[in-house]
């Protein structure tokens, strides 16, 4: 099947959480298949340096320090552009795995407030945009925490469940506009940051999450099927892909060599 080239109403992908791992993949790779890059996340100093690298490998790309659960900074941003052609929510993240006994509230709102009530802020604020394009794209990145549960990450789960039935139910309510939504629910993939920061920087127990295991995700994996699934043709929609390393059967059941 043929890859699709952004048209120039739809050229422009806006990536959230692109200061690091999937994110920045994400924004590389679009930015080599045509699209003009906007990068946003926290970390200012990240996401420049990112929009560099990106511009000298021939590249186009801009940095907007951006928090995705800030409402009004989010409308803010929306009112820089007429049309965008695809905006991959991607800024997200876990926190901790303490059973629902112990678990704390805080935490579980952090997750909530980032990967559900950003995407849906990122969504709302850019779908007029989206659809003025003529042809936009709606990416979720989930995860496969959202389509099963695993003890020690209901919080997690709880919220990457949020992340997919918002995917979902856009679907739904959208049909008939010029808009896809996919969603990309990657399973155990290992990134500088992700389990790091899970554990609270405690490296020891990031490391036991792919203690083992040959051959985890990477982000540039992700990444790809990210950037396959946007560049279908306009009337192909992947609604959902669920991808995994080979050793990992589902969220339990993981393959690890002594």
């Amino acid at each position: 099947m043929a890859t699709a080239a952004p048209s120039a109403a739809s050229s422009i992908a806006v990536v959230t959480g692109a200061s690091s791992g999937i994110g920045a993949a994400t924004a590389r790779q679009l930015a080599a298949a045509g699209y003009r890059v906007v990068l946003t996340a926290r970390r200012k100093d990240r996401i420049e340096a990112l929009a560099e690298e990106i511009a000298a490998a021939g590249g186009s790309a801009t940095a907007y320090p951006l928090d995705v659960t800030d409402r009004a900074a989010v409308d803010e941003f929306a009112t820089a552009f007429k049309t965008i052609g695809v905006l991959v929510n991607n800024a997200g993240g876990a926190l901790g795995a303490d059973p629902v006994a112990t678990g704390d509230p805080a935490d579980w709102r952090t997750m909530y407030e980032t990967n559900v009530i950003g995407t849906l802020n990122l969504t709302q604020a850019l779908l007029p945009k989206l659809v003025a394009s003529g042809d936009g794209t709606v990416v979720v990145v989930s995860s496969t925490a959202g389509h099963g549960t695993y003890e020690g990450g209901a919080g997690y789960v709880a919220a990457k469940h949020g992340a997919h039935v918002l995917a979902e139910t856009l679907r739904l309510e959208i049909v008939g506009q010029p808009v896809r939504v996919i969603e990309i629910a990657p399973g155990m993939v290992r990134t500088d940051e992700f389990a790091l920061t899970r554990f609270g920087g405690d490296e020891s127990r990031a490391a036991k999450v792919y203690e083992g295991v040959a051959e985890p995700l990477t982000a540039d994996d992700v990444a790809d099927t990210i950037t396959w699934a946007v560049t279908r043709p306009s009337h192909v929609n992947v609604d959902l892909l669920i991808l995994r390393p080979r050793a990992q059967a589902s969220n339990t059941k993981v393959h690890r060599e002594p």
